[in-house]
């Protein structure tokens, strides 16, 4: 290691990355950051028709892209986007649990229903993701788990079921990195972004965001990219020493 650039530390040359909730916001960018990085990209989403654009992205990027409709809240869909990454490709060792979905419903008002959806996706849906990927990675393959700041801090909305999700996602990182990071060599992180442009930031009400500013010293949203590159880094070789960790992208929201 020491004898290359380290540059050449961020680099994914020759890996499989499945990246879920792949056809919009920021499943694009993690999926065009990754190819960009050298990485093969498996996408995954419960809107198939919509992952032509992701699609084209990383094989603009001279990377190939296999597109497989997925519901990460399904165990077996879980299972069949691994064996079809397998089957394509031969290995996996990225996985990025990006799929979400969100609410923002008063607690006394909130159904069992609505509850129960947002965790079935949120949080056991990365299960059964990490899961079947970890059957199948072998030694020095990587998983980053897509939390919030909401599993850290309050932003003002009613959103028990997504902070609770995104909590629970949290501790499970550090379970499977106390599991597998020494027995199976694969390291497991979470990224819990702040506030980037995507489908949940859309349907916030008008002038939430502007109403959080003042508690974000960066002063701004976050660039998708900058994510990305997040990703990228702790996926990559750069990231080697580095498991069990929830790393805050989040413009300093966590620290106010």
């Amino acid at each position: 290691m020491a004898d290359n650039p380290i540059t050449d530390l961020f680099r994914l040359d020759g890996k499989v990355v499945v990246v879920t909730g792949a056809s919009s916001g920021l499943g694009v960018a993690f999926a065009q950051g990754f190819a960009e990085a050298g990485a093969d990209v498996v996408l995954g989403a419960r809107r198939a028709d919509r992952l032509t654009e992701t699609a084209s992205l990383v094989e603009a990027a001279g990377r190939r892209a296999l597109s497989v409709q997925t519901d990460v809240a399904d165990p077996d869909a879980c299972t069949n986007i691994v064996a079809l990454a397998m089957e394509e490709f031969g290995h996996v060792d990225v996985l990025v649990n990006n799929a979400g979905i969100g609410t923002a419903v008063p607690a006394t008002r909130e159904t069992p229903e609505q509850f129960r959806q947002v965790i079935d996706v949120n949080l056991n849906g990365c299960y059964w993701m990490a899961q079947a990927c970890g059957r199948v990675m072998q030694p020095g393959s990587s998983i980053i788990n897509i939390s919030s700041v909401l599993g850290i801090t309050t932003a003002g909305l009613p959103q028990a079921a997504y902070a609770a999700s995104k909590a629970g996602l949290i501790g499970l990182t550090r379970d499977l990195a106390q599991q597998w990071t020494g027995r199976k060599g694969i390291r497991v992180n979470s990224i819990a972004p702040g506030f980037f442009t995507s489908e949940m930031t859309d349907q916030y009400p008008p002038g939430y965001l502007e109403s959080q500013g003042s508690r974000m010293p960066a002063g701004r949203k976050g660039d998708p990219r900058e994510l990305a590159a997040t990703a990228v880094f702790l996926a990559s070789p750069a990231g080697g020493y580095i498991t069990g960790q929830t790393l805050a992208v989040d413009g300093g929201l966590t620290i106010t």
